[in-house]
């Protein structure tokens, strides 16, 4: 099996990270939960021993020069781990899974330099900083106490999955090191601003569950199909731009806007086909529906439902009558101002 192949297995679930079209999650107050537990207690040294690792270790594959073999994947998962040094000698491997333990320092995967695929998820991770590794493709620290995105510059990096953990501002996501990053996943952390997301190839944007009341900053994302940004306090939709040419999927759901007038704001994202409205003060009208539809012509769907020929010509009609009262109205006020004989 390649390593392409073998990647693939490994990949981030795409289902799960788009779940929140149709449920709203609960995990993070379990999540809550065991965190501040595990702060309550003090864990015991544990470090990785070469028992665990035999365990562990899996997928053999030749090395670099094709003459010896190596173990390539580790799975060293709900261990109680609190320290890694040993993995300093296993320079081969690919694939590192040392989720759900209690580590705070990764430091001895920047030894790893083959490495392609990493999940520490669940530690107690205030960073994810680490030294550029040349091949890493996907990498999660989800449900950590991560409290930046510093440090992280890795050329190959596709997938960045930093959900659940305590950032309030994205700094130091550099695009001209960050040149292969497509999907950015920060849900459920305390993000106040859009700002320093300005990562040209990113194409998938997942920023629901934070602290958000307007969108700035992402104008120049000109490949960006999806943007999450549901449960937040966004109260306007400024701040999208024609150079945002490729959204095709926007998620506001749960959120603060209250004037139907914001989808106005929208018209100028030429490939917008499904928007998901759900949840805010202004689906309460009974006609939100026809006018987001009025606003925005190339829209497919609206929430879960979409949009049938009969609602497309009755938008069409209302458009066309709107039009025509604009028009109307310079020759109404030119013949007010008419002199009276």
């Amino acid at each position: 099996m390649s390593d392409e192949e073998d990647l693939e297995d490994f990949e981030l679930d795409q289902d799960d990270l788009e779940r929140e079209d149709d449920e709203k999650e609960t995990e993070e107050g379990e999540d809550e939960r065991k965190e501040e537990e595990a702060l309550s207690e003090e864990w015991m040294p544990t470090p990785l021993t070469e028992d665990m690792m035999k365990e562990g270790l899996s997928l053999l594959c030749k090395t670099g020069n094709g003459l010896a073999h190596a173990y390539a994947k580790l799975e060293v998962k709900e261990r109680d781990l609190t320290d890694i040094s040993l993995l300093r000698s296993y320079i081969h491997l690919r694939y590192v899974d040392v989720s759900e333990n209690h580590l705070t320092d990764l430091s001895p995967l920047n030894h790893l330099t083959h490495l392609l695929w990493l999940k520490a998820d669940g530690n107690r991770l205030r960073s994810a900083r680490l030294n550029e590794l040349p091949y890493l493709q996907i990498a999660s620290f989800a449900y950590n106490q991560i409290t930046d995105t510093e440090g992280i510059s890795h050329p190959h990096l596709g997938i960045l999955n930093l959900k659940g953990n305590n950032i309030n501002m994205v700094t130091g996501l550099d695009p001209q090191k960050l040149m292969s990053l497509h999907t950015l996943e920060l849900r459920g952390n305390q993000l106040e601003s859009t700002l320093g997301i300005n990562l040209p190839k990113l194409k998938n944007l997942f920023l629901a569950q934070n602290l958000l009341k307007k969108v700035e900053g992402l104008e120049n994302l000109s490949n960006l199909t999806t943007l999450h940004l549901r449960d937040n306090q966004i109260e306007t939709l400024s701040g999208f731009s024609k150079e945002m040419k490729s959204l095709q999927y926007l998620n506001v759901r749960g959120n603060m806007i209250t004037n139907l007038r914001e989808l106005a704001k929208l018209r100028d994202l030429p490939k917008l086909r499904a928007l998901v409205l759900l949840d805010n003060p202004c689906t309460d009208e009974n006609d939100y529906r026809q006018e987001a539809l009025v606003q925005m012509p190339q829209l497919e769907r609206l929430d879960k439902e979409f949009f049938e020929e009969e609602d497309r010509a009755e938008a069409n009609e209302m458009r066309q009558r709107m039009k025509e009262e604009q028009e109307a109205e310079p020759e109404h006020y030119e013949e007010l101002e008419q002199p009276q004989m």
